[in-house]
């Protein structure tokens, strides 16, 4: 399982590398459109919602709003749709705190939890044609993603050699407290380095470095509340496409809740 994983994880790394920084954002765009409808596919599965007629009329809908909010990138709606996104991620947070809210199989509970599919996926969206529009947006694109690696990678070791405490032993019994720590450190890092080769000075900078700190919390509580939806689906994975990591939502879980949360700080930076 752990070759299959590390074997995956080196296809998969210089793939999203050559996505992000080789083609221009109209290139970008539909092919990141289809890798966040896949995975909202999967979530509307966590969710329960086993109609698959019911699940390609969603998908449909959602694929009009992809491209409404597309044509509309560069209006008013951009600012806006970051707000809604930084504003569900703090209402993430409560939710992590109530493990059985949502959980009993009811119809109540799978539109809410279809309604919150929308607020993970469509702020993320416009969130990554804000980062790969802007100035320098491929570069500034790759550092919030690679922002999001090294927070993982960090918190993996720190966890592992440092890690007793439990986080959240109820949703995900494998992070720490000591993982976090170890997340805010290799994000902060990456973050400052990134900065300074992207020309961000004095107070952007620091600015930048506690941004990526913020982004490292969001990516976290992303990823707990993806493991909050399996656990109450009774499934180990999102999905089956990547072998040994699952599903795109499982890889993407972090993506989802930290790209709203950079692009608004990096707007709120004036970078």
């Amino acid at each position: 399982m752990l070759l299959q994983r590390t074997l995956t994880a080196l296809l998969l790394a210089p793939l999203a590398m050559l996505l992000i920084l080789w083609p221009p954002t109209a290139v970008f765009a539909p092919i990141v459109a289809v890798i966040f409808l896949v995975a909202l596919w999967e979530w509307m599965r966590l969710s329960g919602l086993q109609q698959q007629p019911a699940r390609v009329a969603l998908l449909a809908l959602a694929t009009v709003l992809f491209a409404l909010t597309w044509w509309l990138q560069n209006s008013a709606l951009t600012p806006l749709m970051l707000g809604i996104g930084v504003a569900w991620w703090l209402l993430a947070c409560l939710w992590l705190r109530r493990f059985a809210f949502g959980a009993a199989p009811t119809r109540e509970n799978l539109q809410l939890k279809l309604l919150a599919g929308s607020f993970v996926v469509l702020p993320a969206w416009v969130a990554a044609l804000s980062l790969h529009s802007s100035m320098h947006g491929h570069w500034w694109t790759f550092l919030a993603m690679l922002i999001v690696s090294a927070a993982d990678i960090g918190a993996y070791f720190s966890g592992r050699f440092f890690g007793k405490r439990k986080l959240a032993p109820t949703i995900s019994p494998g992070k720490t407290w000591a993982g976090v720590y170890g997340a805010f450190v290799a994000g902060a890092l990456v973050a400052l380095v990134g900065g300074w080769l992207l020309g961000v000075q004095q107070g952007q900078l620091i600015g930048l470095v506690l941004l990526s700190i913020i982004t490292v919390i969001a990516s976290i509580v992303g990823d707990l509340l993806e493991s909050l939806m399996k656990r109450h689906a009774t499934v180990k994975d999102s999905g089956t496409i990547f072998p040994g990591h699952g599903g795109l939502l499982d890889r993407m879980d972090s993506v989802f809740a930290a790209l709203p949360i950079f692009a608004a700080g990096k707007l709120l930076l004036g970078l």
